[in-house]
């Protein structure tokens, strides 16, 4: 059996000068003892010079970097300037019992493994070490080949316990939080009908308002929640680009195709498909996306085969798809393909009296597992009183820096200074929310008239629309050209 003692260098007044770094270059010439990268780390916590320089040639032989303390509190600043993998701890130390540094270690990483050893081995002592926290236990002196195999067992159940705790406590995206508003409460059929069919879904709503986050909801719990969920923003990518990342394409097909790629339809085969802003679909591109609703079949870009695509088709837009129809940017028969089932979430303005639940649920998902802020009531009523243009996306990203500068604890009114700073101006009792939308659109184009004295051309190059599109709008809002100029 090798022990530690037998890797001990002599005991004298050697030791004091110079005998350390003789007998470390004497047994193991070769060895690189700086920490390398990929390297494991055990801080070895002992107050006898002689155990500890043994165990760090014997652990640095076997390829570990090594970090000494003589003592708890040497071993609670080494524990706290950097993070280790292992500790071997001696139960007995000059200032205090080495299992009261257990429980620290465990409070501040519950997966590290710690080996205990003591050279007064006796029952209570082992089964207290354990009970705190401790993964084994040796009688010294220590046999260095089962402390070593001990400590390689350890490091993979501590890595498992590492996984185990992310999988648990991050979850891998928010879950949709169900208020007892009115106007969620309208969409709970709408959601339940969703999640038990296949049909194919539309999910309206502003920016910010989580349809994103509801189409994962939906998929996850839809029968084909198994199979991949796969998302599309049509925003980000335009014409061939866009038909290129959906359909797939063969090397060569178009300039820059230099490999083959599956496209995103062929992907979310028996799974669900997520085509997020919808309307920003060219016009080309939704007549080809139309035969694939229709018959599930679609040809890569280059290719002469066909392939099928069983998938479910999930839909979302901030923009009136109505209004796009009519002004010649989008397919009404792509529109009653994808509208079977509508689902329209208010924005957050319209479920204030969800505000405190909806704020609880996203710092719970924030914080990770770990203890959740408290709200004061004037924080709460701070947020109440903010319009949220930016709907749920806001109100996370204000809870989030308002953690982080917290530390953790209570969330209060100076952490919210980006609220205040990013408060928009209150509209004027004029502009008031009370004008439908018709009739804030009229008004709106009755004054690009009167400032371009009723010239129809230029009005429509600052609305950012056609002449024709203006003129259908001046006919539908029964607007007089006379009375602008």
């Amino acid at each position: 059996m090798t022990t530690v003692d037998q890797f001990s260098p002599p005991a004298g007044p050697d030791l004091e000068e110079g005998a350390e770094p003789q007998f470390r270059d004497t047994f193991m010439p070769t060895m690189n003892r700086d920490r390398g990268k990929g390297q494991k780390t055990v801080l070895i916590v002992d107050d006898e010079q002689a155990i500890r320089i043994g165990l760090a040639a014997y652990l640095e032989k076997c390829g570990f970097a090594v970090v000494e303390a003589a003592s708890l509190a040497e071993a609670r600043r080494a524990l706290a300037e950097s993070v280790h993998d292992a500790v071997l701890l001696d139960a007995y130390l000059t200032d205090g019992q080495g299992v009261d540094l257990i429980l620290d270690i465990r409070a501040t990483d519950p997966s590290v493994p710690i080996l205990m050893m003591t050279g007064q081995g006796t029952i209570p002592l082992a089964v207290e070490a354990m009970r705190r926290g401790a993964d084994h236990f040796f009688t010294k002196p220590v046999d260095l080949k089962e402390l070593e195999v001990y400590l390689n067992k350890s490091l993979q159940i501590g890595s498992l316990r590492r996984s185990h705790r992310a999988l648990r406590e991050r979850p891998a995206t928010i879950i949709p939080y169900y208020g007892e508003s009115d106007a969620f409460k309208s969409i709970f059929p709408l959601i339940d009908a969703a999640c038990r069919h296949k049909s194919p879904v539309l999910l309206r709503g502003e920016t910010g308002t989580g349809k994103g986050l509801l189409a994962r909801h939906i998929h996850s719990r839809s029968a084909n929640s198994r199979e991949p969920f796969v998302e599309l923003n049509c925003a980000g990518l335009k014409g061939e680009f866009l038909e290129s990342e959906l359909f797939g394409h063969t090397k060569g097909a178009f300039t820059g195709a230099v490999d083959a790629k599956e496209g995103l339809l062929e992907r979310a085969h028996r799974g669900t498909l997520f085509l997020d802003e919808i309307g920003d679909m060219d016009l080309s591109l939704q007549s080809k996306f139309l035969k694939v609703l229709e018959e599930k079949r679609f040809r890569p870009l280059g290719q002469v085969d066909e392939r099928i695509s069983d998938f479910r088709l999930i839909c979302a837009t901030n923009q009136n798809l109505d209004e796009l129809i009519g002004a010649g940017t989008f397919r009404r028969d792509v529109y009653y393909r994808i509208n079977t089932l509508v689902i329209s979430l208010p924005p957050l303005r319209e479920m204030m009296e969800d505000l405190p639940g909806i704020a609880h649920h996203i710092l719970r998902f924030i914080a990770g597992g770990r203890k959740e802020p408290v709200l004061s009531p004037a924080v709460l009523e701070k947020l109440a009183a903010y319009p949220w243009p930016g709907n749920m996306r806001e109100l996370h990203n204000v809870l989030e820096r308002a953690w982080i500068l917290s530390d953790s604890k209570e969330i209060r009114l100076e952490h919210l200074a980006l609220l205040t700073a990013g408060e928009p101006d209150r509209p004027k009792p004029e502009e008031s929310a009370d004008q439908d939308l018709d009739a804030a659109e009229k008004a709106h184009i009755i004054k690009i008239l009167k400032e371009e004295r009723g010239k129809v051309p230029e009005a429509a190059k600052r609305l950012g629309v056609s002449r024709p599109t203006l003129y259908r709008k001046i006919t539908q809002h029964g607007i007089n050209l006379g009375e602008t100029r």
